[in-house]
């Protein structure tokens, strides 16, 4: 084989190096103070991520034309053992006064004090609320968190209080994102740690692996930032900790890759240049090609209705953009910096031969060509992965199909999964102020209160509409806007453009799913009376939220396995491979959720999914899924051009075997940090990417993928001439000498 190692002049192995780890350095610097920036260009306002088209958006727009300014609405409660005496009651109407002073408290068109509605008692006489506009504008947690204060200093002794309503919510699902900037970040960068330290044994390297991805990291944030500063995306805490994980997990996983030919290079060659130039030529193709799967998956959801995912898209592009270049710059500019010190204290050494025999019993009961292949494809290859590949060419159809009834049997729990949604109240799953205050609000109010359904009307039906609204089951009260703060019952409806205001309360609480039905009956009906009429509000946003959801899901999924599709064909140079891959990590991805069904369901007892959890869970898992997949069948196609199929498909998964299910195990380690943070959508993402990688990882990458490769044989590659495999015409110069020792 002629000798095509690079060795670059000595100028250039100080400079180049020292240039990139530089460059690095500078976005690391521009961009980690950013960290503590990025939630001040953020939003978790649910209505600012549906399209304009929907009709809770276009009601919202409404809305502002009547009440003139744009405010989220708290409820101050305070609840009692006992019937309130009229001391009590004395004290607690001088809490209206102090709720107004507190600044971020909207003024619509009067003093604070009247702005504010309340106290209003209940009828049971043990609780009273207030309605509470604080400003859309400002600071709501800071707001909320000032009314907390303000009451716990004020309130009569014996009483519990709470803040709670659309602001109270926002302001406490703003706080469970308070840990994505700091603890979210620490817990996967020591788990990723603690991982590579045991499989590597070694301390340096795991430390360049992680300076890799956290630079990566820091310079995604800097242009995600000022993405989201210039108002190019709408960033959510949801994105910025998806992001996180997702540079973290895809950077050392493009890293580990590197890795593993880095360090099979260096027991080749005794060069450490010689060593990078092997590496770059057996890694580039694979990581550039699974960067590229996972970006233009990601750039898909850029065709989504949803606000939150179509920004989702290009945020997770950059993570992976930086992640590449990164792993293809930044980590080979220290690998070369360190040289083989960077697996100390276990340096990998030049090895002049190597043992390739292998044990009689290997090969016992099989034809003499079939044994011959075996033995060349499991030449030097020992532990498990030689278990694993005997397996596979002694029983390979046995293999594959008993993996297939394993996963379909998986698959059969998605029946169980309910991903319609859940409540806002159910969305936090650590304490909060504003959750336990909804659920003591619906002992002794309409669970509805403070959250009213919006109806936009023409003057004309103003009359019929109200009598409609007021009849359907579900709602307790309804009325006609007549302006803001405690307006004269005698005063005429406010009318804008020739329009009405309806405001219509709840009998259950505002994002519950009964909720989602009134409003769901409001538009079936209403329209009969007055063909414009609109029906907006929380219960609207939430219902148009989730509908908007299930139609990405249709879409974007098929448009998720083409673009893949093509990529594996440029990749692969067939059309058989792909579609093997593609229908594997399908059939990963739905035996994956079928699990987490009944996990959910079973064992955590969640009440549901959020709408969006599928999508996500497909976008993640099948677009990470295939990478692994790439990562086996590049080097399966490398060694079948030199060895033939069958014994190609078990030298690759011999040599990627340990790389592959390293690189599993830190993704599922990084996901599943997602959990730290009480949110009910991020817990079951983390356990559906944390779970599905691992399935994918260790049984169909290991097992299903190629049993049926070695199956297939020469035709996995169709529609290429079987001629071509085995020949050696083709050997890319990185690939290892042929197996003379088990020869001779």
């Amino acid at each position: 084989m002629k000798n095509t190692d690079w060795s670059p002049k000595r100028w250039l192995r100080i400079a180049l190096p020292a240039v990139l780890i530089i460059v690095w350095l500078m976005a690391a610097g521009l961009g980690g103070p950013t960290f503590g920036k990025i939630s001040d260009v953020s939003t978790n306002d649910q209505a600012s991520f549906l399209p304009a088209s929907a009709e809770s958006t276009v009601a919202r727009e409404w809305q502002l034309k009547f009440v003139d300014s744009n405010v989220i609405p708290a409820v101050v409660l305070l609840t009692s053992e006992e019937a309130l005496t009229q001391e009590q009651l004395g004290e607690i109407a001088g809490l209206s006064k102090k709720l107004g002073g507190v600044g971020g408290v909207q003024e619509p068109e009067a003093p604070a004090t009247t702005s504010i509605a309340g106290p209003i008692p209940s009828e049971d006489n043990k609780a009273v609320e207030f309605l509470v506009p604080i400003a859309a504008t400002g600071e709501i947690k800071e707001v909320v968190g000032e009314l907390r204060e303000t009451l716990a200093a004020s309130t009569p002794a014996g009483l519990s209080v709470y803040v709670t309503g659309p602001a109270g919510l926002t302001a406490d699902l703003v706080s469970a994102f308070g840990g994505i900037d700091g603890v979210l970040l620490l817990v996967a960068l020591v788990a990723v740690f603690i991982i590579l330290l045991i499989v590597y044994r070694s301390v340096v390297l795991p430390l360049l692996v992680l300076f890799t991805s956290v630079f990566a990291l820091c310079a995604s944030i800097l242009v995600v930032y000022y993405m989201a500063s210039w108002d190019w995306i709408k960033l959510s805490g949801q994105s910025q900790g998806i992001l996180s994980i997702l540079v973290i997990g895809a950077a050392t996983d493009y890293s580990l890759l590197f890795v593993a030919r880095f360090r099979e290079a260096l027991h080749q060659v005794d060069s450490k240049w010689a060593a990078l130039g092997r590496a770059y030529r057996g890694a580039w193709e694979p990581i550039v090609a699974s960067g590229s799967t996972v970006i233009l998956a990601m750039l898909c959801l850029l065709f989504s209705d949803l606000n939150s995912n179509r920004s989702l898209g290009p945020i997770a592009a950059i993570g992976i953009l930086f992640s590449l270049l990164a792993a293809l710059t930044c980590l080979p500019a220290l690998l070369v910096a360190f040289g083989r010190g960077s697996f100390w204290p276990f340096m990998p050494k030049v090895e002049s031969g190597r043992n390739h025999k292998h044990h009689a019993d290997d090969t016992a009961g099989m034809t003499e060509e079939t044994a011959a292949d075996i033995g060349r494809g499991l030449a030097g290859v020992g532990g498990i992965w030689r278990r694993i590949g005997l397996l596979i060419a002694r029983k390979p159809r046995m293999t594959w199909v008993v993996t297939l009834v394993i996963l379909l049997a998986a698959s059969s729990g998605i029946l169980q999964l309910q991903a319609n949604g859940v409540s806002q109240t159910e969305v936090i799953l650590g304490q909060s102020n504003a959750v336990d205050g909804q659920r003591a609000l619906a002992e002794h109010f309409d669970g509805g209160s403070g959250s009213p359904v919006l109806i936009v009307a023409d003057q004309a039906s103003q009359d019929q509409v109200l009598a409609a609204v007021e009849g359907t089951e579900g709602i307790t009260e309804a009325s006609v806007y007549k302006g803001g703060g405690r307006p004269d019952p005698a005063a005429e409806p406010v009318v804008k453009d020739g329009r009405v205001l309806i405001n219509a309360t709840l009998k259950d609480q505002a994002d519950s799913e009964s909720a989602e039905q009134v409003v769901v009956e409001l538009r079936n009906q209403l329209p009969a009376i007055d063909s414009s009429v609109l029906v907006g509000g929380v219960s609207a946003i939430a219902l148009d939220t989730n509908v908007t959801a299930q139609s990405d899901l249709f879409k974007i999924v098929p448009l998720v396995l083409l673009v893949i599709f093509l990529v594996l064909i440029v990749l692969l140079r067939s059309i058989v491979a792909p579609l093997l891959l593609i229908v594997t990590v399908v059939l990963s991805y739905v035996a994956t959720m079928g699990v987490s069904a009944l996990v959910f369901n079973h064992v955590f007892g969640f009440p549901g999914a959020d709408a969006t959890v599928p999508l996500f869970g497909f976008v993640f898992l099948v677009a990470l899924g295939v990478d692994y997949n790439i990562f086996l069948m590049t080097r399966v196609r490398e060694e079948s051009l030199l060895l033939g199929t069958h014994a190609g498909v078990l030298r690759g998964l011999g040599k990627t075997g340990g790389v592959i299910t390293s690189a599993g195990v830190v993704l599922a380690a990084t996901f599943a940090a997602l959990g730290i943070i009480p949110l009910l959508f991020l817990a079951q993402l983390a356990f559906i990417v944390a779970f599905g990688v691992l399935l994918d990882t260790v049984i169909v990458r290991t097992l299903l993928v190629p049993a049926l490769s070695y199956d297939l044989g020469d035709r996995v590659w169709w529609p290429a001439k079987s001629t071509k495999f085995g020949q050696g015409s083709s050997v890319p110069a990185t690939a290892p000498e042929p197996f003379e020792s088990a020869q001779r």
